[in-house]
């Protein structure tokens, strides 16, 4: 069995200011600071001998390939990336960046969402990214305007209840 992968949709190269800021500590932490003392541990297992056998060298190993693939993903992505700080120019529109509230038509239940790149999407605090079905459907809507987004359990019917920008 081969190790080949379809390559990866192409994801939206749009981020946030804080989201942009978060992966350049990200990246700094991992360089500056994890890699450093993987690699000290590393040494320090290799200094033990027997290479073969010695569970501590090949779990530092990884963990340093590991570090070292997240850090080539970043430095990438950060150079690919495109802050977007200001407001659309029409602000009562959904677009990137967005806070939405939106009713379930079927439901009433309302939920907050806010638009943001694919790299700081967090489900827990209700961000999402702009290439979801959810986010790709709202774009472009206004206050009570009805949208239908295609979600994994099927289509469901939508409300714009209130559109927002900044904090």
């Amino acid at each position: 069995m081969g190790r080949w992968r379809p390559p990866a949709e192409k994801s939206t190269a749009l981020v946030t200011p804080e989201g942009h800021a978060r992966l350049k500590a990200e990246l700094d932490q991992l360089w500056r600071v994890q890699r450093p003392e993987v690699v000290k541990a590393l040494s320090a297992a290799a200094a033990e001998g027997d290479r073969s056998e010695n569970a501590e060298y090949t779990y530092r190993k990884k963990q340093l390939g590991e570090i070292d693939r997240r850090v080539r993903y970043l430095s990438k992505r950060l150079e690919s990336l495109r802050v977007v700080e200001a407001a659309p120019s029409d602000p009562q529109a959904v677009f990137f960046g967005a806070r939405v509230e939106v009713e379930n038509a079927a439901s009433g239940e309302t939920a907050r969402y806010r638009i943001v790149g694919p790299d700081e999407t967090d489900a827990g605090l209700g961000w999402i990214s702009i290439d979801s079905p959810l986010a790709r459907a709202m774009l472009k809507k206004r206050v009570d305007d009805e949208f239908e987004a295609q979600l994994p359990g099927g289509a469901a019917r939508f409300f714009i209840v209130d559109v927002r920008y900044g904090d």
